[in-house]
């Protein structure tokens, strides 16, 4: 009698003309992981594994904004794997990055809304940044100023000056991030915007915009007419 071949002989090559047909529109959270641990994990089935990363974080945007350490924790889940999904994510901010950069005349622009979610929204600690820009508003240089505990960030309004002189920069746009994923600025965050945007326009610098940003949403101090 002839022995049937395991049940996931094929399924490989089955997900990945289903993805190139369709896109991961067509495609749920777990089948997009099968097909990423592909190129991680040459042989076997890797369903089971998928499903499981997504018990632990949630979703694929958690899985992607795991550190290496708790991934390595999931059954199945070694050095490669882990960092392969480190790599996906990072090659998505610096696309999202580079299609900001390109972008004519950047204020609070779509492009750089999603860099700004992407490198910034799932982080665990709090990040202060600062985008540097010319004269055409294109940016020129992206610098995180501080790192901080979460909830406490420390920024130096004479850093972030220097940094803008040493660019050449004539406008810079600040971002950072919220852990709590509450994007309401503080009274704190009010006044540090207060202080550096009159620094800034002493050396004829201008301050475009004030971005908070944490999980899928963003606050804007100008859309919110605070600046």
């Amino acid at each position: 009698m002839k022995k049937e071949a395991p049940h996931h002989i094929g399924h490989r090559e089955r997900l990945k003309n289903r993805y190139e047909k369709a896109g991961v529109g067509a495609m749920q959270d777990y089948e997009i992981l099968e097909l990423l641990l592909f190129y991680a994990i040459p042989q076997g089935d890797v369903k089971a594994r998928a499903k499981e990363l997504l018990k632990r974080f949630g979703s694929l945007k958690g899985v992607l904004d795991a550190d290496l350490k708790a991934l390595r924790e999931v059954p199945g889940i070694g050095e490669h794997s882990s960092l392969f999904f480190k790599i996906v994510r990072d090659v998505r901010t610096l696309y999202l990055r580079q299609a900001a950069e390109v972008k004519e005349q950047i204020s609070s622009t779509k492009e750089l809304i999603d860099y700004c979610l992407a490198s910034m929204g799932g982080l665990k600690d709090e990040h202060f940044a600062v985008i540097y820009l010319n004269a055409r508003n294109r940016i020129i240089q992206v610098e995180t100023i501080q790192e901080g505990i979460v909830n406490q960030a420390v920024v130096y309004p004479r850093k972030v000056l220097e940094k803008a002189l040493k660019h050449k920069a004539s406008a810079i746009i600040l971002v950072h991030n919220h852990p709590s994923g509450h994007v309401r600025p503080s009274d704190a965050d009010i006044r540090l915007t207060r202080v550096l945007q009159d620094a800034a326009r002493v050396m004829d610098i201008v301050l475009h915009d004030h971005l908070i940003v944490g999980e899928n949403r963003f606050f804007s101090f100008r859309e919110e007419g605070i600046l």
